[in-house]
């Protein structure tokens, strides 16, 4: 995806949604800082504080657990036009069960806990708006957990096909499997039947 040189264009456009007042936009941009990152950089990893939300310009982020045998289990996949951290590491400012990685190389924003509180407490704008990513990023969780328990492979896979059909060409079968909740040889087969 290629972003004209104002690396705050996209963020600019979803605030804009949200917002009428340009000055609070200005504002809110002030307190983001603009990153790039290397394909599979880690963000973030297990034990350590998430001092960050990220806005995803480009690239995409991915958050995953490590089991005690080291498997990796993709909680999210965060990409363009949506924010994404360790959320319950960055709330309560505890050590993170999971890491963030940065899948592809990345043209992200964010923001640190300091300054995010700073714009909740100042912009009861940034408070709405806050909630609004909530709601959202909230039903869509609930949406995925209900899914690995009532629905079966092919109807996850489906779902998958109709939500997010770029994730099956961007990212490899084993994460997309892991993601889904199934084997790579269950992956294979839905593959193959389409």
């Amino acid at each position: 995806m290629q972003l004209s040189n104002d690396p705050y264009r996209l963020f600019k456009q979803f605030l804009s949604l949200h917002l009428e007042a340009d000055d609070q936009i200005t504002e809110f941009c002030k307190k983001f800082k603009h990153k790039k990152t290397k394909k599979n950089e880690l963000l973030l990893s297990v034990d350590e504080v998430c001092s960050y939300l990220y806005f995803v310009n480009s690239g995409c982020l991915r958050i995953y657990l490590l089991d005690n045998n080291g498997n990796e289990s993709t909680r999210f996949l965060v990409t363009e036009n949506k924010f994404g951290t360790s959320f319950p590491s960055f709330k309560l400012q505890e050590p993170s069960l999971a890491s963030i990685q940065s899948l592809e190389p990345a043209d992200l924003l964010y923001i640190s806990y300091k300054d995010f509180n700073v714009l909740l407490h100042e912009y009861p704008a940034w408070e709405r708006i806050y909630r609004i990513i909530l709601e959202k990023e909230y039903i869509e969780s609930i949406k995925r957990i209900e899914s690995l328990i009532t629905m079966d492979a092919k109807q996850r896979y489906q779902a998958l096909m109709e939500t997010s059909p770029s994730f099956i060409q961007r990212f490899p079968s084993r994460m997309i499997a892991d993601y889904l909740g199934i084997s790579q040889e269950t992956l294979s087969r839905l593959k193959s039947k389409r």
